[in-house]
C-alpha cells in the first residue's frame, strides 16, 4: 500500500497572541520535524540568544519529539516545552483558568484558511504559494496591529 501524501504542508511559528513570525513549505509526506530549521529560517527577526535574562519559549507537539529539534531550538535561543497528545487537554480539565498554548498555531492556520487562495493550492511553483502566505501573515499581523498598539 502507498502511503505517500499529495500536496503541501505549512509549517509555521507565532509569538504568543497568533501573530505569525516565521513560515515554511514543504511537501505533505515530509515529517514535521525537518521542517523546523526551514521555519526558523524564514523568521525574519532572529531572537538574540546572548542577552540575559531573555527566555524564549517553543512549545511544541509529539510530532516534535527528537534531539534533533531541540538542539535546533536551543541554537536559535527558544526553550523546547514539548508535549504529547492530549496531555493539554488533560491540564484544561484538571486546572482552572489553565490556557493551552499551542492551540494558538491553530488558530493562526484558521485565519489564513480564510484566503481562499490559500485553502486551495493553486500554484505550481512553491515560490509562489509562499508568496501568498507571506501576504496572508502580513495581513493578519495588520489586522492584529490593534491589539498590540
Amino acid at each position: 500500500m502507498d502511503r505517500a501524501k499529495e500536496g503541501t504542508k505549512r509549517s509555521l511559528i507565532t509569538e504568543g497572541s497568533g501573530v505569525p513570525v516565521g513560515i515554511a513549505v514543504g511537501p505533505a509526506n515530509r515529517n514535521d520535524f525537518k521542517l523546523v530549521e526551514e521555519t526558523f529560517s524564514g523568521m525574519p527577526l532572529i531572537p538574540p540568544v546572548c542577552q540575559k535574562g531573555l527566555i524564549l519559549h517553543l512549545c511544541l507537539d509529539k510530532g516534535y519529539d527528537y534531539d534533533e529539534v531541540r538542539e535546533l531550538c536551543a541554537e536559535f535561543g527558544f526553550t523546547a516545552h514539548i508535549k504529547a497528545r492530549g496531555e493539554e487537554a488533560k491540564l484544561i480539565k484538571r486546572k482552572a483558568g489553565y490556557k493551552a498554548r499551542r492551540w494558538v498555531v491553530e488558530r493562526t492556520h484558521s485565519w489564513m484558511n480564510r484566503f481562499r487562495r490559500i485553502l486551495t493550492r493553486w500554484e505550481k511553483k512553491a515560490a509562489n504559494y509562499l508568496a501568498l502566505l507571506h501576504f496572508s501573515c502580513a495581513w493578519i499581523i495588520y489586522k492584529c496591529a490593534g491589539i498590540f498598539g
